[in-house]
């Protein structure tokens, strides 16, 4: 049986997931230098770089990134953060995880799926270049 963890790391969790989402990317590395996991997961399965991803937030996410967080984990849906940072249109976001090495085949749908729906031959090139 798994403990439940104290009031204080969810408030703790919760701050740090809402910088995510904010894009604070100097207090995320202040907070995983100092210990938070970089591939802390909420309650649906996203990292802290899937929800900066999906927010928009390009230097959140190299920040997260320079720190070894896993640009291709999946939400518990099956979405990876390159594939939703293409469906926002967050093309800043999505040059970023190219360049930390993400998988634009990985999830479902993938990032190249996803591109080819909304005819971004633009992404498409990127995501698929030798």
């Amino acid at each position: 049986m798994t403990e439940e963890p104290s009031a204080d790391v969810r408030d703790l969790a919760t701050r740090v997931f809402d910088m995510a989402r904010d894009g604070d990317a100097a207090s995320l590395a202040t907070y995983v230098d100092a210990g938070v996991p970089v591939d802390l997961t909420n309650e649906k399965g996203d990292t802290l770089v899937m929800l900066a991803a999906y927010h928009g937030h390009a230097d959140a996410v190299a920040v997260l990134a320079a720190r070894g967080a896993d640009v291709d984990r999946l939400n518990d849906r099956g979405q990876a953060p390159v594939a939703g940072a293409v469906f926002k249109g967050e093309d800043a976001v999505v040059r970023v995880l190219v360049e930390a090495g993400a998988d634009p085949l990985a999830g479902h749908p993938t990032a190249v799926d996803t591109a080819r729906m909304f005819g971004r031959e633009d992404l498409l090139a990127l995501l698929t270049a030798p």
